[in-house]
């Protein structure tokens, strides 16, 4: 089964964020929970985590790239 990994809404005003880095390439093992990128918008820098546990399948928005709110950033695929 996938998990896609989207961008979440971080305030009314943030509509997109820069993806700063991918800490798991593809293909690494990802567990629930654990930091799988860092974002960054204006206002703050985070890290955005693991949905699910698998394996990091797909990523969809690469380093430096804006992805919008909602937009899927990868996808983990259970194991």
């Amino acid at each position: 089964m996938d998990t896609p990994i989207v961008m979440p809404q971080l305030g009314n005003e943030i509509e997109e964020a820069l993806i700063q880095q991918w800490h798991k390439a593809v293909g690494d093992p990802v567990a629930a929970g654990e930091a799988l990128l860092t974002i960054e918008t204006p206002k703050v820098t985070i890290d955005i985590e693991a949905p699910a546990a698998g394996v990091l399948a797909e990523i969809h928005v690469p380093v430096d790239d804006l992805a919008a709110v909602g937009a899927t950033l990868g996808v983990i695929r259970a194991d």
